[in-house]
């Protein structure tokens, strides 16, 4: 979101920046690669990569129906405004942190799964009242350019995933997409709609208010925004954006998804369950100003310096400091068309509209929620992934309000009893071997929002009566099941492959993280998981560009163009080209290590 928890991720992790994408380039014939025997060293593809398949050559440009194995986005030239350009791919890195990579698996090996995980989508209603945009007079960084057109950016990233053919190291297709939470930004039904409508198909009018003109703060006159259509000299144009007439107008156009053509899934993030993120969404005065007709668009630096006091706080004063700086600056609001749709989702909602068969697109209906999830509205559940896998979904969010995440004891005892349903041998808290002939033996992949660093153990004021976990206990119990091969998650807006090793080779894992599709840079991972029939599986992570071309061009405000300006705008968000040396931005799009990897990890 522009503001609130915005802020709060790049004081934390460093992350004052937001990212989209854009390109131009011949098209691809693109070749079905194979893995080396050898590990190779990072940085380099493996010794015996090869082309074993070639896919049809494509109709339009790359990145379409690419990967950053053949092509990735890369700023060129040197004036503060910079474009996007087709660069060079990313190379396979194999990683053997937890098991040995045994010569010759390339030739035993056999896919069991193959999938893609989308994350921190970010769907945004821009013009929403509770929206506070004013919080980036404290940190540039806060507030993203790019934003009003993330339906546009999101509708390129579904067509991408619906172009990409087979996995690049098993050929076998993706079987489902798993969106790993913060789908929405404010919390609201109306972004809700859109969401469900963007990954099941159907037309999309990204606007609320006025339904023929654009109020919020990109033409609002204050030179804290950028206001594209006008000649306005506000802080951005002068950093370099450029002025594109018609912007906002295009913004708030309909726009078409054509759905994905796969099934896929859904995991809560904060945005979802919460209004900015973090704020209590139980507030009647914040339930009641989101649709109301006020809208604050600057506030006295002391209030600015007030909000980012607290973010970090661990009980709720978040809620009460927002309150009383809108009241502050009730004067200072001006009149917006006030709408119903924007009222908040609350998690019942949040399910039904999952549950609406008018969304089940290529299905499954509810999209890993059913029917029983209504009873105590649990937002957690299994699914299978293929023969022989399985995919846990838990809900990490912290339902009272903040941006962090957590699990309570029930889901806990939940999420243990699960994970032993599908383990034939398992370890006790104590390290003790468990043997359970009767367990529905598989692979396990777990998927969240919050990754292990971002989960605490905060007291949950909408959960009193249950401890609340924190990611140090979630990765001791996923070491207690050697089945557990992966924690896919994202909310970190990073890439970051970590290994969770174990003195106990069999119970180690890997945690993989995922950059957001709002922020720089802006990516997606394909995933496809074998066996290498020697005691060891691997797990290929390849990381996905949207359809979009890469250079943007001011001219075309077509639904294709503004996805690639979404993207070009992001890369050039306030001090993120400056530090993007190489044309990688390491610190939010990783290492080689943390981009397109094999992560080998021992059978159970």
């Amino acid at each position: 979101m522009a503001g609130i928890e915005a802020t709060t991720n790049r004081r934390r992790f460093l992350l004052t920046s937001g990212a989209a994408v854009a390109a131009t380039g011949a098209a691809y014939a693109l070749p079905r690669q194979r893995l080396g025997g050898a590990q190779a060293n990072a940085g380099q593809p493996p010794a015996d990569a090869g082309a074993a398949a070639v896919r049809p050559v494509v109709g339009r440009a790359a990145p379409y129906g690419a990967t950053t194995l053949q092509t990735t986005a890369r700023l060129t030239g040197s004036g503060s405004y910079r474009h996007l350009t087709s660069g060079p791919g990313w190379p396979l890195v194999v990683r053997g942190d937890l098991a040995a990579a045994r010569n010759g698996r390339q030739d035993r090996r056999t896919a069991l799964a193959c999938f893609v995980q989308v994350t921190d989508l970010h769907v945004t209603d821009v013009q929403s009242p509770l929206r506070t945009e004013y919080l980036r007079a404290g940190s540039p960084g806060s507030w993203r350019g790019q934003e009003a057109l993330s339906v546009a950016g999101a509708v390129s990233l579904v067509e991408q995933v619906n172009a990409l053919g087979g996995g690049p190291h098993t050929g076998r297709p993706p079987a489902f997409v798993m969106s790993t939470g913060d789908n929405i930004d404010n919390h609201s039904m109306v972004e809700l709609e859109w969401f469900l409508t963007l990954m099941s198909g159907g037309r999309i009018t990204p606007n609320t208010g006025d339904p023929t003109s654009y109020e919020g703060v990109q033409n609002c006159g204050l030179p804290l925004y950028w206001h594209p259509d006008a000649a306005l000299r506000d802080q951005d144009k002068l950093r370099g954006l450029p002025r594109i007439p018609g912007f906002l107008q295009a913004a708030i156009r309909p726009v078409t998804s054509p759905g994905l053509r796969i099934p896929w899934y859904s995991t809560p993030g904060n945005h979802d369950d919460l209004p900015g993120g973090c704020l209590a969404p139980q507030d009647p005065f914040l339930r009641d100003y989101i649709t109301g007709a006020r809208k604050v668009f600057s506030v006295p630096d002391s209030d600015v310096a007030a909000f980012a006091k607290v973010l970090d706080s661990g009980d709720d004063p978040k809620s009460t400091v927002l309150k009383e700086i809108l009241h502050r600056n009730a004067r200072r609001a001006r009149s917006v068309t006030p709408d119903e749709r924007r009222r908040m989702a609350t998690p019942h909602d949040y399910l039904r509209a999952h549950l609406d068969p008018a969304h089940a697109g290529a299905g499954p209906i509810g999209h890993g929620y059913t029917e029983n999830n209504l009873d105590g509205e649990r937002m957690y559940y299994t699914f299978p992934i293929a023969d022989g896998v399985i995919g846990i979904s838990i809900d990490t969010t912290y339902r009272s309000g903040h941006y962090e995440g957590s699990l309570g004891t029930e889901q806990l005892r939940w999420l243990e009893r699960t994970l032993a349903a599908h383990s034939t041998l398992h370890y006790d808290a104590d390290g003790r071997l468990v043997r359970n002939p009767a367990a529905d033996d598989a692979h396990l992949l777990v998927f969240s929002h919050h990754h292990s660093p971002s989960m605490t153990r905060r007291p949950d004021a909408a959960r009193t009566d249950e401890t609340r976990h924190d990611g140090a206990e979630v990765i001791a119990l996923l070491n207690r099941f050697p089945n557990v091969v992966a924690w896919i998650n994202g909310h970190s807006h990073v890439n970051r492959i970590t290994p969770h090793a174990h003195p106990t080779p069999a119970r180690s894992f890997w945690e993989v993280n995922t950059a957001s599709h709002v922020d720089y840079p802006q990516h997606a991972r394909l995933l496809e998981l074998v066996d290498n029939h020697d005691g060891t599986l691997s797990l290929f992570t390849t990381l996905v560009e949207s359809a979009a071309p890469y250079r943007a061009d001011f001219d075309d405000l077509s639904a294709v163009g503004l996805a690639s300006l979404y993207r070009e705008l992001a890369y050039n968000a306030p001090g993120l080209a400056a530090r993007t040396g190489g044309g990688v931005h390491e610190e939010m799009a990783g290492t080689a290590a943390d981009r397109n990897t094999e992560l080998l990890v021992r059978r159970a």
